[in-house]
Order: C-alpha cells, then structure tokens, then sequence
C-alpha cells in the first residue's frame, strides 16, 4: 500500500497542503484563501483550523486515499504562531537543517484530522531581551526557514549567502559556511509599494497598477532608486508625480518603474548598514528569488551597487513549492519520514 506525506503551509492569507508520495514527488494541491490575517480579524483561530481540515480532507477525497496511507502531516509557517493554530516557540540562530529537525514537535488535533501534525518552528536571531540598544538586531521568521533549506542546497559551496526572499514582506536571510541560518531582516517594502500605488496621490501617475514583467525599464527603476536612496521615500514619490506631470517622455509604465526603484531603496539600505545579518557582503554571494519584475529589478539594483560578491536567481520548477520542498527536507533529517 502506497504510503503518503502532506505538507502544511500556513501563512498570513493562504493555507495550502501538497500531497507527495514516498519519492518526493507532488502529487496535489489544496488552497484555502485563509489565513492568520483571519484569526487577527476574528479573535479566535475557527476559521484557520477549518480551511486546514477541508485542504487535509479535500486532498484525500479526490486522490481516493484514507487516513491509513498518510504517514506524516509536517505542518510549517506563520500557522505556529500565536494567530496560527498551534504555538511553537522559535528556536534561536545560527540554526540550520538539523537543528529545525530536532525542534519539530508533533502534536494530535483530533478537531482537525485523526493524526499528530508535525509541526516545524521558525528562527528568531537571538534570545536575550529586547532593549533600545539591540531592537534593531532583532528579526524573526516563520516559514522563510523552510523555503531558505531547498534553497541552500542548490547554492552553497561553503561561502556565506544572503538569500532575498521577495513579498508583501521582503525577507533577506544571512547564511553562514556552515549551512546554518545566522539571522534575517525584514522590510515592509511589499506593502508600502501596495499603498504608494493604490492609496496617495500617486495612484493616477501609476495607474493605479503595479508593474508588469513586459514594462520592466532599467533606466526608470534605478533613477528612482538614485533618488529615494538621496532624499528619502517620501520625497522621490512626490517626485515620480513631477515627472509624470512634467517629464515629455514619461507614461504610468515608466512610473511605475521608478515607483518600484523608489521603494526598493530601503531594503538596500538595510542590507548595507542592519546588524540583524551578520554576512560580510564583499565575500557573500547573494541569492534573489521569486518573480519578475520584482526579482529582476532587486538583481539589477544589487548589481548597480555591486555590494555582494556574486548575485545569483532562484526560480523554482514548474508547479513546485520552495516551502514544502523544504519542510518535506527538514522532515527527512529528523527521521519522522
């Protein structure tokens, strides 16, 4: 009889579980458009706990397979938080692979399913209290330490890597000669380029659109990303609408480009100045995931700056999930599998 595994990805809108067989091969998906937003809205965790149970179910129900045949349920993301359905303490950094392994912790919810759910923890960059001397230091992650394992595998050849895990939430995620994780910064770029495009003044200049792959200019993305980066965000966006008032060649794509540099900056910044990452960037080689333009755009502004040694793109195969990829890996090293 044909043994299973299914791979829980819970983040802050979607919940998705992939069925896989004993050779690691995807078998289905199942998606639920609910998240940890939901719980913060609700107050309480039902309506997560449901979209998981209907996925699991879902699953199982069109694959005409039973409970008998799923040998383990690995569960990972911002699902083991305090708005996730289960807490699972982060564990503290430098962490890698084996260090996720020995932390998963199985827990039963019969509410759920009739089978402990494995659930993999996220990496926090240290464990001493917060202070206004140290805040900045602090970083914290939950399903990035997943998606980071596939990654690293591909990619690492025993120097330091600074992996860029683009989002409403952009993720860069310091590794050391080790393969371990030694710490991660956040930005909220993601939504504050969400926000500039859709909610100020702006809005018109761009068209109220982000932009799409096919209008990607180099050009228009670093002198926005020049200009944020000399007199700050709030500046070079008031200064995308005198171009586009004033500039003759300038249209919403070409906007949009400079809106997309203009956000940028920050990140680049943090990259270069944060001590929540501890990689020296000249020796580093930095790894640039996700999709285009975004992807393509963070490749050519690091490349401009010439900040990492070597800067390399990661995209995924086709219907593959970096995630589940890596919680499937994290599962493998404990021996649960």
């Amino acid at each position: 009889m044909e043994n299973y595994i299914i791979t829980v990805d819970g983040g802050t809108t979607n919940t998705r579980c992939i069925l896989w067989d004993s050779n690691r091969k995807r078998i289905r998906e199942e998606k639920r458009e609910v998240g940890v937003r939901n719980t913060s809205i609700d107050g309480n965790n039902e309506r997560l706990k449901s979209a998981v149970r209907e996925c699991l179910y879902g699953l199982m129900e069109k694959e005409g397979i039973n409970w008998e045949q799923i040998h383990r349920i690995i569960a990972s993301g911002m699902i083991t938080s305090d708005v996730g359905i289960v807490v699972v303490p982060h564990i503290t950094a430098p962490a890698g692979v084996d260090d996720l392994a020995k932390a998963t912790v199985a827990i039963d919810m019969p509410e759920i399913c009739p089978i402990p759910i494995y659930f993999i923890p996220g990496i926090k960059n240290f464990s001493e209290e917060v202070t206004f001397e140290n805040f900045e230091m602090m970083d914290i992650m939950r399903g990035e330490e997943v998606e980071s394992v596939p990654i690293i595998e591909k990619f690492h050849t025993g120097n330091p890597m600074v992996l860029i895990l683009p989002g409403s939430h952009n993720k860069f995620v310091a590794v050391d000669e080790n393969k371990k994780i030694t710490g991660c910064i956040t930005s909220i770029s993601g939504e504050l380029l969400s926000s500039i495009t859709n909610d100020t003044i702006l809005a018109k200049s761009v068209g109220k659109s982000f932009l799409d792959p096919a209008d990607y200019d180099k050009e228009w993305l670093l002198e926005g990303y020049n200009n944020s980066k000399k007199t700050g965000l709030g500046r070079a966006c008031f200064s995308a609408r005198i171009l586009y008032l004033f500039k003759k060649d300038s249209d919403e794509k070409k906007i949009q480009n400079y809106v997309l540099g203009a956000a940028l900056a920050g990140d680049v910044t943090a990259i270069m100045n944060s001590k929540a990452i501890k990689a020296d960037p000249g020796k580093t080689l930095a790894v640039v995931c996700g999709k285009d333009p975004l992807k393509r755009a963070i490749v050519d502004i690091l490349e401009f700056e010439k900040i990492f040694a070597d800067v390399k793109t990661f995209t995924p195969e086709e219907g593959m999930s970096t995630s589940a990829l890596g919680a499937y890996i994290i599962a493998e090293r404990s021996k649960i599998l």
